[in-house]
């Protein structure tokens, strides 16, 4: 497994290229810990998560099982060890008003849920667009909160806050908490933040 995948806080920061988005994810001491970079008008979502920009190891995979498909499923990889560690899955049409998606483990069975803070906020968002931040909380099957997904306010730059120490007894793979933010920010942060990112 990757060393980082034990630290407690990340920030990843998203900007746009010609070819697509690249995603920084870095520590909380700023040491850059993953690089993404996602092409633009692939159909069937495929995305690498690196552990350096010059992409010479991956660490993570977040893969599509469908090609455009409204309620996706993604499952995530982890190539150093071989294994799937778990997959999220989009609930499409209570996506629509509030995002929501369900966390998976590597069987499929649903341990969780990565929704939106609040369905008052969301119908903000969607009405005034960037200028509300996203916040999603990624909760257990019994609602106890595991990681804090935080957006910062700025229209120029997508910045999330992952923010993994609600989770006290490491219940959380920290592999699907970083896959989460990564679709947060690549799927979600379409309607949302930067004006420029």
């Amino acid at each position: 497994m990757h060393p980082f995948w034990s630290a407690p806080e990340f920030i990843l920061r998203r900007k746009v290229s010609l070819g697509g988005r690249q995603f920084r994810i870095t520590d909380a001491s700023g040491r850059l810990v993953a690089f993404v970079e996602k092409k633009l008008f692939k159909l069937k979502e495929d995305i690498r998560v690196y552990g350096d920009e010059q992409k010479s190891q991956e660490i993570l995979v977040i893969q599509a099982r469908q090609i455009m498909d409204f309620a996706a499923a993604y499952d995530i990889y982890d190539p150093i060890a071989g294994q799937k560690v778990g997959a999220l899955r989009r609930k499409g049409w209570s996506s629509i008003v509030r995002d929501e998606w369900e966390v998976l483990d590597p069987m499929d069975v649903p341990v969780g849920k990565l929704h939106e803070d609040s369905l008052q906020l969301a119908l903000i968002r969607r009405l005034l667009l960037a200028l509300i931040p996203q916040n999603f909380d990624l909760v257990d099957m019994a609602g106890s909160k595991l990681v804090d997904l935080k957006q910062q306010f700025n229209p120029f730059l997508y910045t999330l806050n992952i923010d993994f120490r609600p989770d006290t007894g490491g219940r959380i793979d920290r592999r699907v908490g970083i896959a989460a933010a990564v679709l947060v920010a690549s799927i979600e942060g379409r309607q949302q933040g930067g004006l420029l990112s």
